[in-house]
């Protein structure tokens, strides 16, 4: 039985059905992206989704969707699904879906009287190109199909009214047409793998709605040009190749390319497996190296979600090279950021002050995944790089203060993950001493000290960075470590903030913390009692002034409440570490039975993947992005580890008997 599969009695309930998303990307930011009876419901979806680096390097949709039709005996059955009013769908076409299929490439079957045609779509890696094989699986009489394109040609976040100024051209290629409807923008070509007829017959589809952008308060009714129709014939077992791309392909190549991107996926037939697909999705290549991206479908490559996700998306699912292709081309960047202020063109807030501190908890996890030499050997120098870059105030926005602490200026404009803000000001002015901004130095001086450990002439390096380690301790516990139990999130002055938040579970789930084991336990009970939920830690304690546990409403609304209470899937990670730290093999039961909450997501919200952020009450409703990295690279890296404990407490066992 396949892990994503849903039947025929979910597929034509709209209720149900209309909430699972599904996305596929090329790994160089272009994707395809939609619900999985193939109705859009938000302005982000599309079948061809495309980055222009010539205009903007924003996503733009090109293709919006593909409406097919069957026509037997002359009666034509429409097979798409759009939406034009609240409860108002047509043609539903959803109506003859028999089954939803996801664990190699989306797959759908549909059944239209004595004919069972069945849909797979599968995104070229790399190339802005995306093929549809048909196969006329069952039929008794002959049977032709139509297709009609709609296309928007506009910018992912923006919308399309009709308008004069398209170019309503259409140029014939080879077994297709290609367009452009407005100057900019590339050329879309459209093509079958057979000869196919193209009939001009076009029109503007307005109204059309996409109710996820109306329940976010944004604009949601467009207009969407259809400047005609494909027919073409097809035989009982004959399988056909539609192509969507920006530049013009062989057809006589289709089934080879088809079949050679279908050998290259991961099939999603368990947790693992789907989350390992959703880390590679992220990828995203150019030709000045390898990323991550934030999250789909609208984020691009930002910094710090980039070092959270990396460890997760890379060495947990056994890609190393895909690790260090990645960090070097993060470190050249940060470089050069460090050295002269350039900031790069491709990561977004490379120049926030806690990055440097984020790649050093990067490249600890590369230590403990590939030991120490090997990390000592590529990656020491850029380690005593970042950690003197810190110490000698080269990182704008960071000052080491001589208690020990680093200090940031927050009051005017974000500088750590709690970014809210309203005209560029902060919802939550974080300034001061921020808990995790220290807790993550406390462990980057003690990394940098061991990487160092047996090397004779850093002998005096390796003592100057304890010491200050051991200042740093005691101020930090003055600092944070308040009588009720829990750490403070953050300093400012004379003004201490007493919001119960997750940053806590960093501080003590590190490798090295500046908290005993006993204090790590406390302030661990502490987490699991006000923040622990199915889907990750609260962003904060229901018990704390101003708790919102849900990303709901217009865009001023949600932007309050987006750290004010819903959970973080990517704090798990943080915590498995700290409770296994504090309870060791005993704990590993407790771990793996809180992943099954995150297991439970893969046939929710986007298809196999884990959304941005869940509602802090039940019953946990995704939110935001359907597809975020570091919730995807955290939930793996603790996969990794509870596998790799699993193994130790197997070998302990047989050692015993």
């Amino acid at each position: 039985m396949s892990y994503l599969k849903f039947d025929k009695s979910l597929m034509i309930n709209l209720e149900q059905s209309l909430p699972k998303e599904m996305l596929r990307t090329n790994k160089s930011g272009a994707y395809h992206c939609t619900t999985i009876v193939g109705c859009n419901t938000r302005k982000q979806h599309g079948l061809l989704v495309i980055p222009i680096p010539e205009m903007d390097n924003q996503a733009h949709v090109l293709l919006s969707s593909l409406d097919e039709t069957v026509i037997q005996h002359g009666a034509p059955f429409n097979l798409g699904l759009h939406q034009y009013g609240e409860g108002v769908f047509s043609p539903n076409g959803h109506k003859y879906i028999r089954e939803f299929n996801c664990e190699s490439v989306p797959a759908v079957t549909y059944r239209v009287g004595g004919v069972i045609l069945t849909k797979k779509k599968v995104f070229i890696s790399h190339e802005n190109r995306i093929l549809i094989k048909y196969t006329l699986e069952e039929a008794h009489s002959p049977t032709l199909l139509q297709f009609r394109p709609f296309l928007a040609f506009r910018n992912a976040n923006e919308l399309c009214m009709e308008n004069g100024t398209i170019n309503k051209s259409m140029r014939p290629v080879d077994n297709g047409i290609s367009c452009c409807l407005y100057e900019g923008y590339p050329e879309l070509y459209m093509q079958f793998d057979k000869s196919v007829k193209w009939v001009d017959d076009g029109h503007w589809y307005n109204g059309i709605e996409y109710y996820k952008d109306r329940d976010r308060g944004l604009p949601y009714k467009e207009s969407l040009w259809v400047p005609g129709y494909f027919e073409l014939s097809i035989e009982k077992g004959e399988s056909i190749i539609f192509s969507a791309s920006t530049f013009e392909c062989d057809p006589a190549e289709f089934n080879a390319v088809y079949d050679e991107e279908i050998v290259a996926r991961t099939r999603r037939t368990s947790f693992y497996n789907c989350l390992k697909n959703s880390a590679e999705q992220f990828y995203f290549k150019t030709g000045e190296g390898l990323y991550i991206m934030a999250g789909y479908p609208w984020y691009n490559v930002r910094a710090r979600d980039e070092l959270i996700a990396l460890p997760g998306c890379t060495l947990a699912i056994g890609h190393d090279k895909a690790f260090t292709d990645m960090a070097d081309t993060f470190l050249a960047a940060l470089g050069r950021y460090l050295d002269n202020g350039s900031k790069d063109g491709v990561i977004h807030e490379i120049d926030l002050p806690d990055i440097p501190l984020w790649m050093l908890w990067a490249l600890q996890q590369y230590r403990l995944d590939q030991g120490i030499i090997r990390c000592r050997l590529r990656y020491g120098r850029q380690i005593k790089k970042l950690i003197d870059a810190v110490l000698q105030g080269k990182v704008t926005g960071l000052i080491a203060d001589s208690n020990g602490l680093l200090r940031t200026e927050g009051r005017d404009k974000p500088v750590s993950w709690i970014s809210a803000a309203i005209h560029g000001r902060p919802i939550i002015p974080r300034s001061g001493y921020l808990l995790e901004f220290n807790a993550l130095w406390y462990n980057a001086m003690f990394f940098a000290a061991e990487i160092y450990e047996d090397v004779e002439e850093e002998k005096s390096y390796v003592q100057s960075l304890k010491e200050q380690a051991a200042i740093m301790k005691e101020t930090f516990l003055k600092m944070f470590l308040g009588d009720a139990g829990y750490l403070y999130d953050y300093v400012d002055g004379n003004y201490t903030d007493l919001s119960v938040r997750p940053n806590m579970a960093i501080a003590v789930g590190l490798v090295y913390s500046p908290l005993d084991r006993r204090q790590r336990r406390r302030v661990l009970e502490f987490c699991t009692r006000e923040l622990l939920t199915p889907k990750g830690l609260r962003s904060l304690s229901p018990k704390s002034a101003g708790y919102n546990p849900s990303y709901v409403g217009g865009p001023v609304e949600r932007e309050y409440a987006v750290h004010q209470g819903p959970a973080r899937p990517w704090f798990f990670g943080f915590y498995a570490d700290a409770y296994m730290r504090v309870f060791g093999l005993s704990g590993l039961g407790f771990i793996e039975r809180q992943l099954i909450g995150y297991e439970d997501e893969m046939t929710e919200g986007c298809i196999g993947s884990l959304s941005e952020m869940y509602d802090g009450n039940p019953p946990y409703a995704g939110r935001g992005a359907v597809s975020t990295a570091k919730n995807v690279g955290e939930i793996l890296r603790t996969l990794s580890m509870v596998k790799r404990l699993n193994k130790q407490l197997l070998a302990a066992t047989e050692t015993n008997h």
